[in-house]
């Protein structure tokens, strides 16, 4: 078939569908409503001749010519961007969308400065469209992997092939306990024997994975797989768990929160620039990587 200006939009509208898990849940992220993101939808899968899901009750799931068409739809739109960037800077302007797909919190770093770069970037283009995706720390690199982002910011232990990795800034992470705590206002001589009680938040996010040799109680009531989640745990007085240093200082800083025994419980993990291997480097791209480094 040939692909026209509808067509594009109607590949970004499923992609989002399928990144975002379901129709309702692509309501916030294309900013429209549930009928007209089904109707999209299947307009789209009258153009293309093939059912791309199935939906209902039982929940959204592609069928395999839906994951075929996603994949193909990656391709195809990564391209269509390389192409918008290539040709702009034929007129010697830069054109086209910047995606980073970045871990949670990052923003209260003071030395992240994804902001600088958009300003910057900003600066020098009007024609440049902005996609910041806040996700997990295995996802940052699936998007970059997949083409859904141009870069990725965020930690990673095992690094994946077809990715590289450029080293940004060690974030520390603490062990901290809430207001109402047994830890908070303890002697420090008994310490060691309620950190054998303590109940310490499970979490699968990267910045806790593996890390972690402590010989805590993680046999549990709570789970958290993003800061966030973890900080509403620890404000309940009742847990005790890890995080970066400069998100939690917020809560520090109005005696809320309290690292227990710091110069023992801490760690550091790299957080690093991820950008792909395979994927062309067009102008919008390098200015963005290179903007990312010179701020870093």
């Amino acid at each position: 078939m040939q692909v026209h200006d509808v067509d594009l939009k109607l590949l970004r509208i499923f992609v989002a569908i399928v990144e975002c898990g379901g129709l309702s849940a692509a309501e916030s992220r294309l900013n429209i409503g549930r009928s007209t993101i089904s109707a999209h939808l299947s307009d789209l899968e009258v153009r293309l001749g093939i059912k791309l899901c199935k939906r209902g009750r039982s929940g959204f799931e592609l069928t395999e010519s839906g994951r075929v068409t996603y994949q193909a739809s990656l391709e195809l739109l990564q391209h269509c961007d390389a192409f918008a960037s290539t040709v702009a800077s034929a007129k010697q302007e830069l054109a086209g969308r910047v995606s980073i797909a970045v871990i949670d919190t990052l923003v209260s770093d003071p030395r992240c400065d994804i902001a600088g770069v958009i300003a910057a970037l900003k600066a020098k283009s009007n024609h440049i469209q902005f996609d910041i995706n806040v996700c997990e720390a295995r996802e940052v690199e699936t998007s970059v992997v997949n083409g859904r982002s141009l870069v990725g910011i965020g930690v990673s232990r095992h690094h994946l092939r077809g990715l590289d990795y450029h080293p940004l800034h060690n974030e520390t992470n603490y062990l901290y306990c809430g207001v109402g705590h047994p830890l908070f206002d303890c002697n420090p001589d008994k310490v060691p024997a309620l950190l054998q009680n303590a109940e310490v938040i499970t979490s699968n996010y990267m910045r806790d994975k593996e890390m972690r040799n402590d010989d805590l109680n993680y046999q549990n009531t709570a789970t958290a797989y993003h800061d966030e989640g973890i900080a509403h745990l620890i404000l309940s007085g009742k847990f005790i768990g890890y995080l970066p240093e400069h998100y939690a200082s917020h809560w520090v800083n109005k005696g809320l929160f309290k690292a227990i025994l710091p110069e023992k419980y801490c760690y550091q993990i790299p957080v690093v620039l991820i950008t792909s291997k395979s994927n062309a480097a067009t102008p919008l791209a390098t200015a963005l990587i290179d903007e990312i480094k010179r701020r870093h």
